[in-house]
């Protein structure tokens, strides 16, 4: 049988897609433009997005288990159920649902409080599927290398509580696993919640000491200033969005990405191997710098 990848290009569905042919699975993606796709051989593509019903129907048919990542958008709640209802009518019932850690308490950020919607309707629904909750990536600090090594300040307001960081590339493996899991089962598993997270819960100034420790020169913590974070992504990105994230890091400054007692040990268990650490990855970026 098959397994459906929508956002099958962007940062986290690479990392499945990649995952799951090299698990041996048959797999197919939804993208908009096959032509850019560039996906692994073998892999099949089927055109369209999330709120083109036609192109659903078609994508969703023969379909076995669905990965289902909604881009941070102003109607990803709309895509999301859209695709809970022709998955639902497709007879799909096994799936993996990319969500947010803390997405039932960060309630005023709006892409946390779609996500923790689409979760609920997942289980009203009735459908058998494995959330993932992931913290903040660590893929995003390639946005702000430049920063910090050009100014020596880590500009990302993440204040004193912690992030518990992720690598992209251990959410798409864990995730592939899930989809394989559920694939595979003789019925249908029972729904599961996973926070994934590093393993490392980090600090601005932790932050900034690692970057300093990699560069071997001082790198300066930037603060907690969420309306100077928002204002310089305002140049980059669109307003709602820009303010959206903003909305989030208030929260970041007052609650942090905390795991839960256990969460590391059932991330490293799933995969075999420890987790990928945000100091590896600082290496890893700045190699070249």
């Amino acid at each position: 049988m098959t397994i459906l990848v929508t956002g099958a290009t962007g940062t986290i569905g690479r990392q499945v897609v990649e995952q799951l042919v090299k698990r041996g699975a048959d797999v197919r993606v939804l993208v908009r433009d096959p032509a850019k796709a560039n996906v692994p051989a073998g892999v099949a593509v089927a055109q369209g997005d999330l709120l083109d019903i036609d192109s659903l129907r078609g994508a969703f048919s023969g379909v076995s288990t669905l990965f289902l990542l909604n881009a941070v958008v102003p109607d990803e709640f709309t895509q999301a159920l859209t695709a809970l209802n022709l998955a639902r009518e497709a007879g799909i019932e096994r799936f993996v649902y990319l969500s947010v850690i803390h997405s039932d308490r960060y309630v005023n950020v709006p892409h946390f409080a779609g996500k923790f919607g689409v979760e609920r309707m997942i289980e009203q629904m009735g459908f058998k599927a494995t959330i993932l909750r992931p913290a903040y990536f660590m893929n995003n600090e390639v946005m702000i290398k430049d920063a910090v090594t050009g100014y020596g300040v880590y500009p990302m307001p993440i204040g004193s509580k912690g992030l518990a960081m992720i690598d992209a590339r251990d959410i798409g493996e864990i995730a592939a696993i899930e989809l394989i899991r559920r694939e595979t089962s003789a019925t249908p598993l029972p729904l599961d919640r996973i926070n994934l997270v590093g393993p490392d819960t980090l600090t601005g100034a932790g932050v900034a000491a690692i970057w300093s420790d990699v560069l071997g020169r001082a790198i300066a913590y930037g603060g907690d200033d969420t309306a100077g974070f928002e204002e310089n992504l305002r140049q980059f990105m669109p307003g709602w969005m820009a303010f959206d994230m903003r909305v989030m890091s208030e929260r970041f400054l007052t609650e942090g990405m905390i795991p839960e007692a256990g969460d590391v040990k059932r991330l490293t268990d799933i995969l075999g191997r420890p987790l990928r650490s945000y100091r590896d990855f600082v290496a890893e970026i700045t190699a070249s710098a």
